[in-house]
């Protein structure tokens, strides 16, 4: 099984697809390295909640996104990881344009880890913070059994 950063580079450059989730939201990997990742997201009308403006789910997936794969990219051969806990605060409203989540460990450790997102407009101004827990998965665990 190789790293996940060797496939997550393989997916940002097209030579596997991407996650389904990413094909359902519309989101996509703009930036890999190792601790930190970037997705972007063209925000629609499809986006929507019920008042008009992106529903706070879809600013959720995107962070969450941008975190994991932040952290998945820091990972050994034959580990994964699950998320044990995500916290977001949403400081204003979007309608629709262009998002941008910046994912980032904060702190490794050898099960545990901290990872953030700050989530941006075009204009550079903060639409929202997330803070994430992860955990990593080793033998039959990494493999879902």
């Amino acid at each position: 099984m190789p790293k996940m950063l060797d496939l997550i580079q393989k997916s940002l450059r097209g030579e596997i697809p991407p996650p389904p989730i990413a094909t359902l939201i519309g989101f996509r990997l703009e930036s890999i390295e190792s601790g930190q990742a970037v997705i972007e997201l063209e925000a629609t009308e499809r986006h929507a909640n019920p008042m008009g403006t992106l529903h706070g789910g879809v600013l959720c997936d995107i962070a969450d996104a941008a975190m994991g794969t932040a952290y998945a990219s820091t990972l050994e051969e034959g580990e994964t990881y699950t998320t044990l806990e995500l916290k977001i605060n949403f400081l204003k409203p979007v309608w629709t344009g262009k998002l941008r989540a910046v994912g980032r460990l904060v702190k490794g450790g050898r099960t545990i880890g901290l990872v953030e997102c700050d989530v941006t407009d075009e204009k550079q101004s903060l639409v929202a913070r997330a803070s994430s827990t992860c955990m990593t998965l080793r033998g039959t665990q990494a493999r879902g059994r």
